[in-house]
């Protein structure tokens, strides 16, 4: 196939176009609350202070949950783009073009067109919604892929010596993006491969083993040595914390950063049969046909125990969330790639993966048009942006969210009480505030009407306070 018609086929043309969607979204859709514009005000923060060692969740309080990846990421974006939202996504949407581009290659030894994975991977309606959302999660699916493939090409590709020390640098990466939960998702399935091919003699003299962890090391340690200077106390919650306490209790007391995520056992399996759609319901169904030849394909086992390990894995766990299957959206990809030409009716397979990302578009246009995205959005954005004036103070009733910390640039100040609210009022100077509809009742009725209404959404209102 020339370069021509790479370019002109329509794969190439359906992924693009995907991408262009993705990339438009990233630019008109606000930072949602909570996580997205949480990790987005932690970048915010970072670019602003220069501290490039310790996120801080607010001024001078340290994000400990997660290693540093994803925010350097996005605050090296707002270096470069400035601070908005398509700069706090365009590295995840980056991330996910590296995936497609790294998979490609797959489809041509099939004899197929190079950008069938990039279709199938932007139609997963999990990977389409993460190309562009500021998370750790497309961080980690990346290392995760490039420490997969990685193996597999050092095992299998004996003269390209890039590939075995790749595989060593996406452990590094891993441990950045989100701890060493990159080891448990990748040594296992390996590990369980080695062992049902028999492999095991050739792994030790495909990789540079000593050279290769001291890679691992030099990237990831250096930063975790250094957080645990600046903020004693770091490694015992994280690694202890995050990677055990959470995992076998939902409702973990020392959550700093949290909240309730528990879901009931096996959950995880739900999450992949509705937000891969229809992809993964397409494997089953090959997987089940092709069943009696699965061991004896070790590519296509490889690729299964990638698959099914990730969930097996969090079957047990209460405290997960649906991005927690990102790391198999590639090997569910690269199934369907290997049994393309066995797919009927892939035309319409590929029109029916089209309807998420074409009801996304209907969705935002319709709210665009009838000028409803201020009022549904889960954003503090157009609330601030339509009332806020540099020269005057800012609060929030409660608990601010990230979305008004990242959107009023760090100037956001919380009041706790009436008590804060009084001392506010009489001193006689103008100010605004954000309350949530729910909690208009804990303001007691003389503050209230001292209060005018500047704007409001579903869940919250402006007011403004004028002597």
């Amino acid at each position: 196939m020339t370069l021509l018609s790479k370019k002109t086929s329509p794969y190439f043309i359906i992924t693009v176009a995907l991408i262009l969607f993705r990339a438009f979204l990233n630019y008109a859709i606000p930072l949602m609350d909570k996580t997205e514009a949480r990790y987005a005000e932690i970048a915010r923060i970072m670019a602003e202070t220069n501290n490039w060692i310790t996120p801080q969740i607010d001024y001078g309080i340290p994000f400990w949950a997660k290693p540093p990846l994803s925010t350097w990421l996005s605050a090296l974006s707002f270096e470069v783009f400035g601070v908005n939202e398509f700069a706090a996504r365009f590295p995840y949407l980056l991330l996910s073009i590296f995936m497609i581009l790294l998979i490609g290659k797959y489809a041509k030894r099939k004899g197929l067109d190079y950008f069938i994975p990039g279709v199938i991977l932007l139609t997963i309606p999990e990977f389409l919604i993460h190309a562009g959302v500021v998370s750790t999660d497309t961080a980690l699916a990346f290392s995760v892929a490039l420490v997969m493939i990685s193996f597999w090409e050092g095992m299998h590709n004996k003269n390209t010596k890039i590939w075995k020390y790749l595989f060593f640098v996406g452990v590094g990466l891993g441990l950045l993006a989100k701890g060493p939960i990159i080891i448990i998702l990748t040594g296992p399935p390996i590990f369980i491969w080695l062992i049902l091919t028999k492999e095991f003699k050739n792994l030790w003299k495909s990789f540079p083993w000593i050279i290769g962890i001291l890679v691992s090391s030099l990237i990831a340690i250096p930063w975790y040595y250094l957080a645990e200077q600046k903020t004693p106390g770091f490694i015992d919650y994280f690694i202890v914390g995050e990677h055990f306490k959470r995992f076998i209790s939902s409702d973990w007391q020392g959550d700093k950063y949290g909240f309730p995520k528990s879901q009931p056992l096996g959950m995880i399996w739900i999450f992949l049969l509705l937000f891969a759609i229809p992809w993964i319901q397409l494997l089953a169904i090959k997987l089940w046909k092709n069943r009696v030849g699965i061991l004896k394909n070790k590519w296509v086992l490889f690729l299964l125990l990638w698959l099914l390990w990730t969930p097996l894995f969090f079957t047990i766990s209460k405290s997960l969330i649906h991005p927690y299957i990102m790391p198999v959206m590639v090997p569910l990809t690269l199934l369907i790639t290997h049994w393309w030409n066995d797919v009927l009716k892939r035309r319409k397979i590929i029109i029916g993966s089209l309807i998420f990302p074409i009801l996304a578009l209907l969705c935002y246009i319709g709210i665009s048009i009838n000028n409803k995205k201020e009022l549904f959005i889960n954003s503090d954005k157009y609330l601030i942006e339509n009332s806020l004036n540099n020269n005057t103070p800012f609060y929030y009733w409660g608990n601010k969210s990230y979305s008004s910390q990242f959107y009023s640039k760090g100037h956001v100040k919380t009041i706790e009480d009436n008590v804060e609210l009084n001392q506010l009022i009489l001193s006689k100077n103008s100010f605004l505030i954000i309350i949530q509809n729910k909690k208009i009742k804990d303001i007691n009725s003389e503050n209230i009407l001292r209060l005018k209404e500047l704007d409001r959404n579903y869940k919250k209102a402006i007011y403004i306070y004028k002597q």
